[in-house]
């Protein structure tokens, strides 16, 4: 159980309320309202789209592991560059006209203040904690950055192994334990069928899963979605690591957790243990929030997310 108390450990004494430029309430002066604002158009959206918490936790994923947390998935192609949100794993993601709207807000009541970088890292704490899962603080402060291109984009896919994960995973300075906590967001959201398509056939998954999936894949046209996690499926909570040891996963990556010596104990801890869940939970996502950001001078307060200052 040794990881449980380093994980306990590290979200009381490693993560406190500063990291170097970042600070809770870095707004405060500047922009009072600012994460009042983005609540407020996050609540509005979740109102009616409940999925929108898997949208944004899929996005800042997506960024964070590409050149860190800088709001590069957020720019938009143009003639001469085509951006990471180009790049074929960034294909299905969503979420991009919420950061515009909250972007839009936030310019009228404090022109040139909060990063887009800040307003993905906040929306996604907000939208988790209304789906059910933890609230908690975030350290504020990130600027935009300057560079966004689809050559840099290298992310650990729904076939990979739980080695191959943890070696992307350990690139962004994030450990073995982290990925298996951050995987759990899979808890909510869903996953087309062109991404476990070939798990169909797969002696690892519960059978009655394989028909069901089997069922909503038949049709030829379109790319028809299932949800990652067959119980709760709308609910951000330790469900997903029940789903997975019954073997209901449907990524492979998913059900490998389950069944990999390096990540099977930890994934019965936390099916065992929400509470265990939820504080690791915190631990690895503000973690995550802050690889590689740009503080300070570096960077820019970009005024539209998708098109760097001129």
């Amino acid at each position: 159980m040794k990881y449980l108390i380093t994980t306990i450990l590290t979200l009381f004494f490693v993560f406190p309320f500063a990291f170097g430029d970042l600070r809770v309430g870095f707004y405060g002066s500047s922009c009072p309202r600012a994460e009042e604002i983005v609540r407020q158009i996050v609540q509005r959206r979740f109102n009616r789209d409940r999925s929108i918490t898997a949208a944004l936790l899929r996005m800042h994923f997506h960024d964070c592991f590409v050149r860190g947390c800088d709001a590069s998935i957020l720019i938009d192609s143009t003639r001469g560059n085509q951006s990471e949100k180009a790049a074929g794993p960034n294909g299905t993601v969503r979420g991009f006209e919420l950061i515009d709207e909250i972007k839009k807000a936030l310019e009228t009541a404090c022109p040139s203040t909060v990063s887009c970088a800040d307003i993905i890292t906040l929306a996604t704490r907000d939208s988790v904690a209304m789906a059910g899962g933890p609230r908690y603080d975030v350290a504020t402060g990130r600027r935009d950055g300057l560079v966004s291109r689809i050559s840099d984009v290298s992310l650990p896919g729904p076939r990979s192994t739980v080695s191959a994960a943890q070696q992307a995973f350990a690139a962004n300075g994030m450990s073995l334990d982290e990925m298996v906590t951050l995987l759990g967001a899979h808890t909510i959201g869903v996953a087309h069928c062109s991404f476990f398509s070939d798990r169909l056939n797969d002696p690892n998954m519960d059978p009655g899963l394989r028909a069901k999936l089997g069922r909503i894949c038949r049709p030829k046209k379109g790319d028809p979605t299932s949800f990652l996690d067959q119980n709760t499926s709308m609910v951000f909570d330790n469900e997903f690591y029940n789903q997975i040891i019954l073997k209901r996963g449907v990524l492979f990556i998913d059900q490998q957790l389950a069944l990999d010596p390096l990540s099977s104990k930890l994934v019965s801890v936390f099916a065992g243990n929400s509470a265990v869940f939820e504080r690791s939970f915190i631990n690895a996502i503000v973690k995550m929030g802050n690889i590689r950001v740009l503080v300070g001078t570096d960077g820019d307060i970009r005024k539209n997310c998708r098109v760097f200052n001129k």
